[in-house]
């Protein structure tokens, strides 16, 4: 099967239940693989702040965290959502510990990096909190490198919702 959307993707919650993406269907989405033990794991907190500002708008983002760089990412399930709601008041769903690159990866990531690529068209996810911007149809608006903040994104977000609004 040919995936067109990111809404015929499943993964599983951190937590190993079963997480859909189809049940966010509609909403504005930013994809994101994370690490716990990175240079840029304080963007969660820009992200949780994205969470909390656009949520109710129709907005989600969803963490994936991935231990393929530099081994940034070690923990359990329990351990890793037990960081990110400690140290970061994480509400946004996290999935279960996922590749992003090579011969295991996620689906989605396969997905992601070829409707997205990046500098100069490779496709490989490059480092942790790379993202990806989704509209509420499930199409890859725009890829976004680690070094971009969450708050540098809000705009695109802002604009996203907007056009939403406008489809509906």
């Amino acid at each position: 099967m040919s995936e067109s959307t990111v809404f015929d993707f499943d993964t599983r919650r951190i937590d190993g239940a079963p997480m859909p993406l189809a049940a966010f269907r509609g909403k504005v989405l930013l994809i994101v693989n994370t690490a716990s033990h990175c240079g840029f794991t304080p963007q969660y907190a820009g992200l949780e702040a994205l969470q909390e500002r656009f949520a109710g708008r129709g907005f989600s983002v969803i963490g994936f965290p991935c231990n393929q760089f530099g081994a940034q990412e070690p923990g359990s399930p329990a351990e890793i959502q037990s960081f990110c709601q400690r140290n970061y008041g994480v509400s946004f769903p996290l999935s279960e510990k996922v590749e992003v690159n090579g011969e295991h990866a996620h689906p989605l990531y396969r997905y992601l990096t070829s409707a997205a690529p990046g500098v100069l068209g490779t496709e490989a996810i490059k480092w942790n909190f790379t993202k990806f911007l989704i509209d509420t149809q499930g199409r890859v608006v725009k890829r976004y490198a680690p070094t971009t903040t969450p708050e540098a994104i809000a705009e695109d977000i802002e604009t996203a919702l907007h056009a939403a609004t406008r489809v509906q």
